[in-house]
């Protein structure tokens, strides 16, 4: 656990030092989980929110995307429940004055019960080698039977409590299970009670006439309300999907863990219309489609996890997240939902509008069926940032911090180095910049000896590092080196270009 601890504040560290992510105004001393993008930070945030753009929109031709308004009619809350029922359980430590979500409480106990038949298992992985049988010895071991029995308890109880919003049985579920505030140790708790999510705010000239109206609290309800629109001016036929990315915002009880889980942040959705009864085969579909996606970006497949929702949502009938492992713990990166046709119902019956889609071949009008894949931008940020950051011991016995983003995420692309500052290799090097930056992201850096610049780029994030020396003046060849391996090969100036567009574009990454 220390470990870990230490791993979050270097990745915490880390980003402040290289420009990543920078508390919000912080000469003002800062203002509690809300933070801002630095010049790094900015270009790997639109990077993010580009490749899954398309990935979702631009290579399937039955998906479209808008772009929907933050401020919506507050009827829209209503008919989506979000006025009644979008609440986190709420218990406060009564020594610590520390406030807690209380399932998420359980959910950290029942993770660490998870851990220890994790160590069991890779205990005895260790002890039998290449031959042992995993899925055998989970299925005959008493206590990894044991730990997993418990945790999958612990688990429905808390989620049938949640469901029958049974408050009383979610506090006496932590007193059982003995769990303490995770600061002091002190397991003197409040009663659990239920906390709105939601921003309220104003629309008006002056307080007396304003409307009250909310910060929207998810981007799903955009797309939901323009259904119609989309499908009638689209010609969209059933199956098909909408996309959007943008801001929502949600007065967290807990808002920790850096951007984790912050007030203001970012989501990534897709809404996806399918027949009624067709629902679950497109929620499949969907699971494997984005597990897909995440895979691809080389993150490490082990990093990732599935996890079924034991309590569902009051629109879903079939829920899962894809979990990913980070310096705190595997946590829900993105959520997959069947969210049936509770949305679009809900929106007919609040706004008298008709909410349907006429289907040729069956010759019915019907309410479409909603498979859902939502995933917060802020997160996957922090998943790539972590599990990119690396601290590696060299064959000289020296060590380098290095950031091993994916090629087609990193900020720059390349840093153009002048091996010395004079001789004409600065004005060369200006040159080979002034070619490129019309395709990429590109930076010049002459301050320091060579190699100095080779780890402040390796720990920036850069891919390839482009050094111009005495020969590329005689030549026109310069020398790139490959941040991961630091290996470095001799190519002409005239195919940088093409080797940058091999290793970063989006085309030659999705072949790979």
């Amino acid at each position: 656990m220390a470990k870990q601890e230490d791993l979050f504040k270097n990745v915490i560290s880390h980003a402040k030092e290289y420009g990543y992510i920078f508390a919000s105004s912080e000469i003002y001393d800062g203002l509690s989980a809300v933070y801002d993008y630095g010049q790094n930070g900015a270009e790997l945030k639109k990077n993010i929110r580009e490749y899954w753009w398309k990935s979702m929109v631009q290579l399937h031709q039955e998906i479209v995307g808008i772009d929907a308004a933050i401020l919506m009619h507050p009827t829209t809350w209503k008919a989506s429940g979000h006025v009644d029922a979008f609440n986190d359980p709420l218990i406060d430590n009564k020594d610590s004055k520390k406030r807690y979500r209380a399932d998420v409480l359980v959910e950290d106990h029942a993770e660490k019960i998870l851990q220890k038949a994790q160590k069991e298992i890779e205990k005895a992985r260790k002890r039998f080698g290449e031959a042992f049988d995993e899925e055998q010895f989970v299925n005959t071991n008493d206590r990894v039977q044991r730990y997993l029995s418990e945790r999958k308890e612990i688990l429905e109880r808390l989620g049938r409590s949640l469901t029958n919003e049974d408050l009383k049985d979610v506090k006496a579920l932590i007193e059982e299970l003995d769990i303490a505030d995770p600061e002091t140790g002190s397991r003197n708790w409040t009663d659990v009670r239920q906390f709105n999510l939601m921003f309220g705010t104003k629309l008006g000239a002056s307080s007396e006439t304003a409307s009250n109206l909310y910060l929207r609290p998810e981007t799903a309800q955009g797309i939901f309300v323009n259904f119609s629109n989309v499908q009638k001016t689209g010609r969209m036929k059933i199956p098909f999907g909408i996309a959007q990315t943008g801001k929502a915002f949600r007065n967290e009880i807990v808002a920790r863990q850096f951007i984790f889980r912050m007030r203001e942040f970012e989501q990534m959705e897709m809404q996806y219309f399918v027949r009624p009864g067709e629902e679950l085969k497109w929620y499949e579909h969907w699971k494997e489609v984005r597990q897909k996606w995440h895979f691809s970006l080389g993150l490490g497949e082990e990093n990732y996890r599935f996890h079924d929702h034991d309590k569902l949502a009051h629109y879903a009938n079939a829920a899962t997240d894809i979990e990913f492992s980070f310096p705190f713990g595997f946590k829900e990166l993105e959520g997959i939902h069947s969210r049936t046709d509770f949305d679009l119902k809900a929106h007919e019956e609040f706004s008298g509008r008709k909410l349907r889609f006429y289907d040729p071949e069956l010759k019915e009008n019907y309410v479409p069926y909603v498979i859902e894949t939502s995933i917060g931008l802020d997160r996957m940020f922090l998943a790539v940032l972590s599990a990119s950051l690396k601290e590696e011991e060299l064959k000289d016995g020296s060590s380098r911090t290095v950031l091993k983003l994916p090629a087609i995420l990193a900020p720059v692309k390349a840093a153009v180095l002048p091996l010395v500052k004079k001789d004409g290799l600065p004005e060369l090097a200006q040159e080979i910049i002034e070619d490129l930056k019309w395709d990429f992201n590109v930076q010049y850096d002459e301050k320091d000896a060579i190699g100095r610049r080779y780890r402040r780029q390796d720990a920036s994030g850069t891919p390839l590092c482009i050094t111009v020396d005495h020969d590329s003046l005689e030549d026109r060849t310069v020398t790139v080196r490959y941040r991961d391996s630091m290996e470095q090969k001799r190519i002409p100036i005239a195919e940088i270009s093409k080797l940058i567009s091999e290793e970063t574009d989006f085309k030659h990454w999705m072949k790979k």
